[in-house]
């Protein structure tokens, strides 16, 4: 019996002096926890007050801006693709540059000009895509974007650097590009918008030319970007009426009035319009619902999931204006119609004043970035303009804006004896028509139903 009760005791003590542990190491473990929750908190104190040193507010704002400045990929189906390859890409770029450095032809000045600017370009691109934001589109891939960026901050820099030559120094860097130039001039002779009483199925057909079709195209593009019909209208309309207030400039301006009405107004740019917001509005009701390619049975199902990659991820409604925005909203909206304006304007002004064709590749090659960057730019505008919680505009439509603003200040300087014939009436009526056109559209809109 005294040893059954020896054993019994001994038991209950070994289980008292686990429970004794155990509610020692509890208790240990209470006390790191509230030492590690102390040092986050001090850690936490310490760096909001190095930052509101330095000056800097960190609040929840700064994601909203973070979305659209540099999207982060939702949905990896490929990891191969989203990988960091930092090393394998600085050894492919210093590999490809000491094999074309030491296997090509040096004989030649314009040559060598011309790879040593292409590779200033490529390592820069390189560079753009391992440090610079993709914006708010993550499709095709980010890194697609990151060089778009790129692109448009090399722009930006060629422009800033052609601002500070003469006129000579700039026409010989475009006979550079293309020898070919020398031998075209602006006719200013020709005349423009005669006999418009004479109205036949020939002359009007003979009007529709690769411009018409270019110019439906770009409506299409333009319906898609903005999706907002008041808005491409007011657009529409105001560009028409900054032809007749600059005509006396651009004499390729000067239209007949069933060309500038029918054609352009109601025809390209209609029709454009239409066809872009029924694009917008199967966009709006298709089902995002993204499947990995891995997953996918079949080489036509895959072939079709990696082609569906250069569509859009998802498609957000837009509402630029409704009946509670306020004037400041107007303001916006009305800003960029301005520099829509502006920007077309510096096309037609380029080409003016440095005589290169239309059709041009140094002109396609412009219009073909831009229309890249414009994409991102303005769904930046439209975030910073409808999204009270994001305080700055996207970096993208950053050097957009001071893209449009160097090439008007490049078309001042070089067209000073163009715009010195400038009848100020027809700017001054120019300008405020197409701010109170732009006002009154755009109220008109916002009390209509909701659009795109």
């Amino acid at each position: 019996m005294r040893n059954e009760e020896r054993v019994g005791s001994s038991k209950e003590d070994q289980e008292t002096i686990l429970l004794r542990n155990q509610k020692e190491e509890d208790h240990q473990d209470q006390d790191q926890s509230e030492e590690t929750g102390a040092v986050q908190k001090q850690k936490q104190t310490i760096s909001s007050w190095i930052l509101a040193m330095a000056g800097v507010k960190k609040s929840p704002r700064s994601a909203d801006f973070a979305a659209v400045n540099e999207k982060p990929v939702d949905d990896v189906s490929l990891n191969f693709f989203y990988e960091p390859r930092t090393l394998t890409l600085l050894c492919v770029a210093i590999g490809t540059l000491v094999y074309i450095a030491f296997n090509r032809d040096e004989s030649d000045l314009q040559d060598n000009i011309t790879s040593g600017f292409t590779c200033v370009v490529f390592f820069f691109l390189v560079i753009s895509i391992l440090a610079f934001p993709n914006g708010p589109f993550t499709r095709p891939h980010p890194a697609i974007w990151r060089m778009v960026f790129g692109l448009s901050v090399l722009y930006l820099m060629f422009l800033n650097f052609i601002l500070f030559q003469n006129y000579q120094t700039v026409k010989s860097i475009f006979l550079w590009f293309d020898p070919a130039l020398s031998n075209f001039s602006i006719d200013s002779e020709k005349e423009y918008g005669v006999n418009c009483s004479q109205i036949t199925v020939e002359r009007v057909w003979s009007h529709v030319d690769v411009f018409a079709l270019a110019h439906f195209l770009g409506w299409i593009l333009k319906a898609v970007l903005v999706r907002h019909v008041g808005i491409l209208w007011t657009i529409s309309v105001t560009w028409e009426i900054t032809e007749v207030a600059f005509a006396h400039l651009l004499p390729n301006f000067i239209e007949c009035w069933w060309d500038a009405i029918v054609l352009d107004i109601f025809l390209c740019n209609g029709i454009g319009i239409w066809v872009g917001m029924k694009l917008c509005k199967l966009l709006e009701m298709r089902e995002y619902k993204w499947e990995s390619i891995k997953t996918i049975q079949g080489t036509t199902k895959k072939l079709k999931r990696a082609v569906l990659q250069f569509t859009p991820e998802s498609w957000t409604p837009v509402r630029w204006l409704d009946p509670t925005v306020s004037y400041m909203r107007l303001v916006a909206v009305c800003q960029l119609v301005v520099f829509w304006q502006i920007a077309e304007l510096n096309t037609f002004f380029i080409k003016h004043i440095f005589e290169t064709p239309p059709a041009h590749k140094i002109v396609l090659y412009r219009l073909g970035l831009l229309s890249l960057i414009v994409a991102p730019s303005l769904r930046q505008y439209y975030v910073y303009v409808t999204d009270a919680r994001c305080k700055r505009v996207g970096t993208q439509c950053w050097v957009l804006g001071a893209i449009t603003a160097t090439e008007a200040v490049i078309c001042a300087k070089f067209g000073r004896n163009l715009l010195g014939q400038a009848q100020i009436k027809n700017i001054i009526l120019w300008n405020e028509e197409a701010s109170f056109n732009c006002m009154e559209r755009s109220r008109g809109s916002s009390t209509d139903e909701p659009r795109f």
